[in-house]
């Protein structure tokens, strides 16, 4: 079987299309790729790939999303994203910490309780720029 690369695609059910976008475009930094119809949107962030697609209700249950995690090259960069990511009202849940592996992260919560996960986790921070 081929190695699989990397996890460079996510996909994400919201009920308010728009207040995603306001806050994956506007405070995380994506930018649109492409937007096939009103009720799907596709952004980009480095490597990365968002999808985004409208639905009436999201409905809980098993397999549900825990976090989405957006890796930093630098563990001071995981303060510098907590006083941007308040500035613009999204204060992270805590305080950034630094993790017994020597990772360093915060959480915040996004539109719809989405959680993002902003992340130096030293074996993946030096990737691709």
């Amino acid at each position: 079987m081929p190695p699989v690369l990397s996890l460079r695609h996510v996909a994400l059910n919201v009920v308010d299309l728009a207040a995603a976008e306001r806050f994956f475009v506007g405070v995380l930094g994506f930018r649109e790729e492409w937007r096939p119809d009103p009720d799907n949107l596709y952004l980009i962030s480095s490597n990365d790939n968002l999808a985004l697609h409208r639905v009436a209700a999201i409905s809980p249950g098993p397999g549900q999303l825990d976090h989405l995690g957006l890796v930093v090259r630098a563990p001071e960069e995981v303060d510098v994203w907590a006083a941007h990511l308040t500035a613009h009202g999204f204060p992270p849940d805590k305080p950034p910490r630094t993790h017994r592996d020597g990772a360093r992260s915060l959480y915040v919560r996004g539109p719809e309780g989405i959680v993002v996960q902003i992340i130096h986790h030293p074996p993946i921070a030096l990737g691709p720029p």
